[in-house]
């Protein structure tokens, strides 16, 4: 999906448009309307404003945002421990609220996290649910059994290793998502950045299997290393502690 500025010129506001050509089966765009409206009550996300068909593009606007940390990160080379921090407190609560409403997001990374604007300057938000789903049967609220998909979802630098392997997404895989992401603010890269594109699925997933988190997580807070070991020892149906994950980085803001 492509994104614009767009503006209601009777209001004088200014939104943000996605548009993406319509396909049989549903769109990614229309995919992210069915989760949004299902969030909506959630801090930190995208305000829902209206969907519906172009011509033949599907169209999701939404409130206008700020900055992406990606964007941030490219001015700044890196982020200090005590951003990472802040960040990462608003982080896990959105995650564990999406979480809450049976979602699992399945692309968390830099370029999907946004800074707001006026008086939401401070709150960090989280975009693109074009890749989200159902972690829970939605009539018995039950978790959705384990099994293989075939599939990569999400960023490959950022995605989780059960992820390159082709299996399910559960709320584990989000986090350990997250904490690329948190590593890759301290650190400004990661290992697997520059590799060729024609290599990168296997050696990415190769660095992610070999890499001892003590090496990834050199020059970074001890608290980073213990949250990516916790998320690679949850099970796909475990619930994640969310608190103790808060815990780990409230001592660093």
């Amino acid at each position: 999906a492509n994104v614009y500025r767009t503006v209601n010129i009777i209001m004088n506001q200014s939104y943000a448009v996605k548009l993406e050509l319509a396909v049989e089966g549903g769109s990614s765009v229309e995919r992210e309307y069915y989760a949004l409206k299902e969030l909506v009550d959630i801090a930190g996300l995208p305000c829902l404003r209206w969907f519906g068909r172009e011509s033949n593009f599907d169209a999701l606007v939404i409130d206008l945002l700020g900055p992406l940390l990606y964007q941030l990160l490219q001015q700044h080379q890196k982020f200090c421990v005590s951003t990472v921090a802040y960040l990462a407190n608003q982080l896990v609560s959105r995650i564990e609220q999406i979480h809450s409403h049976g979602y699992v997001h399945g692309d968390i990374k830099p370029q999907n996290i946004l800074m707001g604007l006026g008086d939401q300057c401070r709150t960090i938000f989280i975009v693109d649910f074009g890749l989200a789903q159902k972690y829970r049967h939605p009539t018995t609220g039950n978790h959705i059994p384990f099994r293989q998909v075939q599939c990569i979802r999400g960023t490959l630098a950022f995605s989780s290793i059960h992820s390159h392997l082709g299996s399910e997404l559960g709320q584990c895989d989000d986090l350990e998502s997250l904490a690329y992401t948190l590593i890759y603010l301290v650190h400004g890269s990661l290992p697997w950045l520059n590799k060729d594109r024609r290599q990168q699925v296997s050696s990415i997933l190769e660095m992610k299997q070999k890499i001892a988190v003590e090496v990834l997580c050199h020059h970074t807070p001890c608290e980073l290393a213990t949250f990516l070991t916790y998320t690679c020892m949850l099970s796909f149906s475990e619930n994640p502690d969310y608190s103790y994950i808060r815990s780990l980085f409230s001592t660093l803001g």
